[in-house]
């Protein structure tokens, strides 16, 4: 299958004009500069792609879900821990990193994902465009973590079944008073180290663009006197925006920010420590790709 997703890709690029070489950016240090160069003229995405995605990507994605959803809810009866799950969510993301052909490249404070000497607990603070941004999540994060996840995802078939039976972190946005058990598991959870991942966005961006983070969204991590760590995922919206199942192959970026610290800080401080957040992402966000610069 992926021998002839690949053929397809390449007699689209030769038809349509693409300008991806396939040649991953060079830098993933910490540290790295964002430069500014010459943009290159914007993938174009035609029939062949659609075709592709529809009855190649979709139907395999589909298949991963089912086959390794099913074998997580039979493991959720006797892996407490989330251990196992996690590895098959491991899995199943990288089968579908490895379907759709987008490479990606990670830039900026990669250290700051190994997760350091400090002892510390994590928050790792991400954009939220694309329905493929937890698979690249549990692919390119070396480390068991969990979720904080809104409680729509619940009705999802298999992969709302594995979040809830897996430890994840479900909040009811319309009723935070009963979300109250599990904010009170994740705190323990966090100060006992375990890394948490959010989207403080509170769901999917429909244009792109960085949206208002939620009230309380760094709450967690200033109870836990947590490092936050700022994460902008470029690339992903055009990957797979809302509302479609097209599957537009391109080279994607994780772009890792400088860890900022809750030491000392209260819950008087949230909003100030939320804006520095955004800050921070905002400008990863909004740097040109690695790859203009080739």
């Amino acid at each position: 299958m992926n021998k002839i997703a690949t053929s397809l890709e390449e007699k689209e690029g030769a038809e349509l004009g693409s300008t991806w070489t396939g040649k991953p950016p060079a830098s993933t240090q910490s540290g790295a500069t964002w430069s500014v160069s010459t943009p290159t003229r914007p993938r174009r995405h035609g029939w062949l792609s659609r075709l592709r995605s529809y009855l190649i990507f979709d139907p395999l994605i589909w298949a991963y879900t089912v086959l390794l959803g099913t074998i997580s809810l039979l493991c959720s009866l006797f892996d407490r821990g989330g251990r196992i799950q996690h590895k098959l969510a491991t899995a199943w993301s990288w089968l579908i990193m490895k379907t759709i052909l987008s490479p990606l490249t990670v830039l900026g404070n990669a250290a700051a994902l190994t997760g350091g000497s400090s002892g510390k607990a994590r928050v790792f603070a991400v954009t939220h465009a694309s329905a493929l941004d937890i698979p690249i999540l549990y692919v390119y994060l070396p480390f068991q973590f969990r979720i904080v996840f809104k409680s729509e995802l619940l009705s999802y078939p298999f992969v709302g079944w594995h979040l809830k039976r897996s430890g994840q972190i479900c909040i009811n946005q319309q009723n935070p008073s009963a979300s109250i058990g599990a904010i009170k598991s994740s705190l323990r959870s966090l100060r006992r180290g375990m890394p948490l991942v959010i989207f403080p966005e509170g769901g999917r961006t429909r244009d792109g663009q960085i949206q208002p983070f939620l009230p309380g969204a760094f709450f967690l991590a200033i109870k836990a006197q947590a490092e936050i760590v700022p994460i902008a995922l470029a690339g992903t919206f055009e990957l797979l925006p809302m509302n479609t199942y097209h599957i537009k192959s391109q080279p994607l970026e994780m772009r890792v920010g400088e860890i900022i610290s809750t030491d000392g800080l209260t819950l008087a401080d949230m909003d100030a420590v939320s804006a520095k957040v955004k800050a921070a992402i905002e400008e990863l966000h909004s740097a040109p790709p690695a790859s203009a610069g080739e």
